[in-house]
């Protein structure tokens, strides 16, 4: 079930949050849990239970790890968090790598071994980073076991959150878990952050998104249609995982949660360096909390910061899955930081338009590893980028242009601050409840236009499900 659906939409959300609205305060917690479970089990009906495996160990050895720091018997606490992550790792290792960890072994390339690939439960990178961030805090002292296991539960599998983030440290969240009260402020703060990621999702990442497909899965490519396709991959996978963001964020609120932010309009960077601070901010926290400065960060000299980055790195890239071309991504952005951090320190002297374009086309440069599923796609589209053996444009591609145009313009604008400028710039010229009436009116055409969409397109794909 997605977010962006007639069932989640018309069904499963309205009656979730009727329910939790009636209920009592005591039983409100468990109504979310309960709800949190059908809504995985709808789509993952036996991939639930090993979430509910990992709660269940996590939730004990948390609890016995604070047992063993208040009895001294610190040797305990250390083996029971190298086994919680020996368990939690091996288990994310043996559903996301085995596959492609077989495949490329050699010695069974030619057995029937080399095509076992188990089906990756959907979402177990995020609530296994989740509860890691947990497991790692009680050990460290820096949050206290969760003793209400209803509580710790709906944490693991709080639904917003649960498929594809943002990855939510329990730290973040700890004093919100039994108490998050609603209020008519967060509602319509949530339902608004709801409906813009909703109209992302449906009417700016699923369009953009079908010409991504028509020119990848194009046999020729020409100049332009090939920086048109990587163009329109990068407004895809943003507005696709904002949006998707923005709708958790939104649900979370409208719970009476507060969750952090995932996105800060990335492509306004003027560095790489930069650009990781605004992207994907919850996945590129954890790996500094819990792997760069537990490795040494930059305290143990230059040799062992870069070492420790290009960890990071090769590490944030097989994240995004069990190939090579995502690992070949993660180090390519670690070669550019590094160069950033010790050689190009005088970027920042640059004009900011210069600045722009030097992270833009490095980032567009990048996702065309990401995005191509082969190495030899990969070439094709570098290729053509810079013209080497193509045409500059064809009659196909000037169409797929100007067809286009109108949306592109709007993504380039939608990407940036200008909208939330713009907004700001409403809400102080006009009277509060002349504000409060074009919100209103804004949302509800919105979700009417949103829902026409997507009554009428079959194409709604979520691109992060499959990390």
């Amino acid at each position: 079930m997605v977010f962006s659906s007639l069932l989640f939409l018309f069904l499963f959300l309205p009656v979730t949050f009727l329910l939790y609205c009636l209920a009592p305060k005591k039983l409100k917690n468990l109504v979310l849990l309960i709800f949190s479970l059908i809504f995985y089990a709808w789509g993952e009906p036996l991939h639930i239970f090993i979430m509910l495996i990992t709660t269940v160990y996590i939730y004990f050895f948390g609890r016995f790890m604070e047992r063993c720091e208040l009895n001294g018997k610190i040797k305990t606490k250390k083996f029971l968090l190298i086994l919680t992550l020996l368990l939690s790792l091996g288990t994310l290792a043996f559903y996301k790598y085995t596959g492609f960890v077989v495949s490329n072994l050699p010695f069974l390339k030619h057995t029937s071994l080399s095509v076992f690939s188990p089906a990756l439960p959907v979402g177990i990178s995020f609530y296994t980073f989740q509860s890691l961030s947990y497991v790692i805090d009680v050990y460290r002292g820096s949050v206290k076991a969760q003793k209400n296991w209803i509580c710790f539960a709906m944490y693991i599998s709080l639904f917003p959150q649960l498929i594809a983030g943002p990855i939510v440290r329990y730290g973040d969240i700890e004093m919100q878990l039994e108490n998050h009260p609603m209020s008519w402020e967060k509602l319509s703060a949530g339902i608004q952050r709801f409906l813009i990621g909703l109209a992302k999702k449906i009417l700016l990442a699923n369009q953009i998104g079908a010409l991504w497909e028509e020119i990848s899965q194009s046999g020729e490519l020409t100049l332009l249609s090939a920086w048109l396709g990587v163009i329109a991959f990068a407004f895809q996978i943003y507005f696709d995982f904002s949006a998707y963001s923005d709708m958790a964020i939104g649900l979370g609120s409208m719970f009476g949660f507060t969750f952090p932010e995932n996105f800060r309009y990335p492509y306004m960077s003027k560095s790489i360096t930069e650009f990781w601070r605004r992207w994907h901010i919850t996945l590129s926290t954890w790996f500094r909390e819990y792997v760069y400065i537990p490795l040494g960060g930059n305290r143990k000299g230059v040799f062992r910061q870069i070492l420790n980055l290009g960890v990071v790195w090769a590490l944030t890239g097989l994240w995004h899955g069990a190939d090579w071309r995502f690992l070949i991504w993660g180090l390519y952005f670690f070669v550019i930081l590094v160069l950033e951090k010790f050689v190009f320190r005088h970027l920042t002297r640059l004009p900011s338009v210069l600045q722009h374009l030097y992270a833009l086309l490095l980032i567009l440069l990048g996702w065309v590893v990401f995005a191509c599923e082969s190495t030899e796609q990969t070439f094709h589209f570098y290729k053509a980028m810079l013209g080497i053996g193509t045409a500059v444009s064809s009659p196909a591609s000037l169409f797929l242009l100007t067809e286009n145009l109108l949306l592109l313009l709007i993504l380039a604008v939608g990407c940036t601050n200008l909208p939330f400028r713009f907004a700001g710039f409403l809400k102080k010229k006009l009277p509060e409840k002349g504000f409060a009436v074009l919100s209103l009116a804004f949302s509800l055409g919105v979700l009417v236009i949103s829902i026409s969409f997507l009554v009428a397109d079959s194409y709604n794909p979520f691109l992060y499900f499959r990390f």
